[in-house]
This record gives structure tokens, sequence and C-alpha cells, in this order.
């Protein structure tokens, strides 16, 4: 544990303090998840603490619970009386091939068709078993890729360590900061309580990261507008990673909705944003125009498979990166299974999320002290790296959740009642507070 929160310490900038860790356990698997959990969650809350000796002299003590963690990498959302969507396409999934494994994530329509269009029309996984099983892992791959889909063939971590892509994201750092020479003049409004009142953040990522990002930041106080296309939606995490935030649809195609956009970018104090690392700049909103837009800007951006090298504008997700850094493939040698085995949560989208909310906590910390914004790149594949070097997990179980675990009080979403978790992280004097209970995308307008 030790080990990987002083790296993340190093490569946040922060100073390597010890940081309790309570209650026990871990989740099963090939590598260390649960520290992976508790150190990222422990990075995000240190940073708060610093931001708030910066601002009042006086250092709140940190604290995380392993349990509860474990438990929020996975979902921190507990229906009453409902369920929430599968969060798999009926077709998503791991698929043998001629010569290995390769895994197809097809959740959203386009990327079902774009599988589909090199494939064929699958109704079901046993169709779609057939027609993946006549061909090679890599050729697979590329094909699902060149149609603009998504697809990971399983690689070991030796293998992905001589890839020209791992080649490439293993020598990043995990945190790139960039500094900004423009200065902007915004003092802090906020609190001991809520240390990031008054703070706007333009969300416009999707699925795990980013949103995980952008509602520990609503936690803490800031005022989170979530922007997404007209069309996209994922209700399969939209009732967990909702939370705290407003959601608003624009179509940046649209010149109207352009200049929407733009305003609101104009007032944003933090961008987060997960799009690839080219797509921003296609839509005319690159680096250098959103400096023009919104000087002192803070600007906290991932990917998938990081900033360099030929996949850095490749499509991808967790259980992509997981398959094509080695994770899958260990699991599989780790649990003697007949299949690829990956980690028991989406453990790369929640440590990079909290990592991103660290890291522009440390931006707004800079700023307030210098008036000079800035910006922090990540990636899925850089946190893999950080995992798998941490060395194994464990086959330690942790004890079920108990009614302990959640809060008292009952959150009132769309869909319905709900309990969430009790908050991973203890900031003393600075609860995690959500003043907006989850809600369905687009149910907001394009305002601050």
């Amino acid at each position: 544990m030790t080990d990987l929160l002083t790296s993340i310490q190093a490569a946040l900038g922060l100073p390597n303090t010890p940081i309790p860790f309570t209650a026990s356990g871990a989740l099963p698997s090939a590598f260390a998840v649960t520290d992976l959990a508790c150190a990222s969650i422990a990075a995000a809350g240190q940073a708060v603490s610093e931001l708030l000796q910066q601002q009042t002299g006086r250092l709140p003590a940190v604290e995380v619970d392993r349990r509860l963690a474990s438990f929020w990498f996975a979902t921190s959302l507990r229906p009453i009386g409902w369920e929430t969507p599968p969060l798999w396409d009926p077709v998503a999934g791991d698929y043998a091939t001629e010569n290995g494994w390769i895994r197809l994530h097809t959740n959203a329509p386009h990327h079902r068709a774009a599988a589909e269009r090199v494939l064929g029309a699958c109704a079901d996984r046993a169709a779609m078993a057939k027609k993946v099983a006549q061909w090679r892992s890599a050729e697979l791959e590329q094909a699902v890729v060149e149609a603009n889909g998504c697809a990971a063939e399983m690689r070991s971590w030796a293998q992905w360590q001589q890839h020209p892509q791992g080649l490439a994201v293993n020598a990043e750092p995990l945190v790139h900061f960039s500094p900004d020479q423009d200065e902007t003049l915004k003092p802090w409004q906020g609190s001991v309580a809520q240390p990031l009142a008054g703070l706007k953040v333009l969300d416009l990522t999707r699925v795990l990261a980013g949103p995980t990002a952008s509602r520990f930041l609503a936690g803490l106080g800031a005022n989170v507008l979530r922007i997404d296309p007209p069309s996209w939606n994922e209700p399969g995490v939209i009732p967990d990673m909702t939370l705290g935030k407003r959601c608003a649809r624009l179509d940046l195609q649209q010149p109207a909705d352009r200049a929407v956009f733009e305003n609101l970018l104009k007032d944003a104090d933090i961008l987060v944003h997960g799009y690839r690392a080219d797509a921003l700049e296609q839509l005319g909103f690159g680096a250098e125009r959103r400096r023009q837009l919104a000087p002192g800007l803070i600007d906290v951006c991932l990917n998938a498979y990081g900033w360099s090298g030929p996949w850095q504008n490749r499509r991808g997700f967790d259980s992509l990166v997981q398959m094509s850094s080695g994770i899958a493939e260990a699991g599989q040698r780790w649990k003697h299974a007949d299949k690829p085995t990956p980690l028991p949560v989406q453990g790369l989208d929640h440590g990079t999320g909290y990592l991103m909310a660290a890291s522009a906590i440390r931006l707004l910390t800079e700023r307030l002290k210098t008036g000079r914004g800035g910006s922090a790149r990540l990636s899925l594949a850089r946190t893999a790296r950080l995992l798998i070097e941490r060395g194994p997990g464990t086959s330690e179980a942790l004890r079920a959740e108990d009614a302990q675990d959640k809060s008292l009080s009952l959150e009132q979403t769309p869909w319905g009642p709900a309990h969430r978790l009790l908050a991973p992280v203890t900031i003393s004097g600075t609860p995690l507070h959500w003043a907006l209970p989850a809600s369905e995308l687009g149910s907001h307008r394009p305002l601050w």
C-alpha cells in the first residue's frame, strides 16, 4: 500500500505523508485493486487537505476506509425496490478467436454497428462467437478499430511492454502537468465545509473515469454541469455517476449549440474531458482555443491508451485496456481459469477518476497561489502500469455490506428511492455532501 500511495503522491506533487487506512479485507484479484482504491481516494482527500492548509493555515486529517473504498469502486448506489439497467450490451464481452481471445465493446449503438459491419449482424452472443472464432485476434482487433469500433486482443504484460503503444504509454508520467502562462484573478469562495464552493466545473466525460472525478468535485461544493451529445446514453451507470450534477445536452456540430458551449466554457473554472486525444481539436476546441476562451482554465483530460504512440487517438475503455495491458491475462493465470479474468471492478476507471479529481484540486491550489491555470493529462493505460507494477493482489475477501455502510438518508432519484454508501474518505471538518440527487442525462438546461 505504502509504495502505491507514495508513487501517486509524487506524481501529484503531494507531500509523502502517511494516510491511515481503516477496516480490513480486499477485493479478490490478481492485482492489489483495493490498494489502488485506497491510495487514489486518499490522494484526492490529501489534495483537499493541502488546499485547505494553503487557504486557512489548518491541515485537516485524512482517513480512508478500505471496505467503503472497495465498494465505491463498484457502485455507490443501493436502489430500494428497483434495479439499475444492465451495464453491458448483450453481445459485449470476451470471445475466443482462432488463436487467442478478444474483447468487443459494443455498449454504444454505433460501436455495436461497427463490430457488425466487420462480423455481420449478430442477434446474440452465440451468433457472435461463431463469427469471431473464424478470425485471428490481431486481425479482428484491427478490422473493428478501422471500422470505428472498439476491440482489444488479449495480451500479456510482457507482450504489452514490447508493443509500440505499451512502450509509449509506459514511458509517460502518471500525471502530466502543464502550467499556463495566462493569469486570472479569481479569489477562493470556498470554506472548510465546502472547499470548492463557487467553482464551475464543465464536465464532458462519459461512463466512469471522468464522471468519478466530477462526482468527487461536486461532493466538495463545486457546481458541476455535465454536457452530453443529443443521443448519448449509458443507463447502467447514470444513477451512480450523476450524483451532485446537473446534466444537459448540446450538439457541438450545430452553430447555436457551439455558441452556448463557448459561453459555458468562458465562465468555467475547471474543464474535465475524456474525448480521444484529437476529438476536441477536430471540433475546433483544441487546447489553444480553450485557453483563448477561458484564460486561467484548469483543464483536466484523460484518454484510454495514453498521449503518445500509435494508439493515442484510439477509442478505448477500462475493460479493453485491461485486455491490452496484460491484466486480464494475468487474472486468467491467477484464477486458473479458461477465459480472460479482469479485475472484479472497473478499477482503472475509478482509480484514474480520483487521480483526475486530485489533479484538478492541485491545479486549483496553484491557481489560488499564482493566478495561473494549467492542465493535467492522464490515461487508463498509464494507471494500468501503476497497478501492475504494484504486484500481486489477494484472495482475502471483504466482509459483506451491512446497514452501517449506507447513508441513513434516502436519496430520491428519478428511478426511485435509494441509499448511497457512506463516503470512503473522511476529511476532518469537510464532509463529502452532494446537494443534488442523481438525474437523467439531458434533464437540465445548459446554463450555469
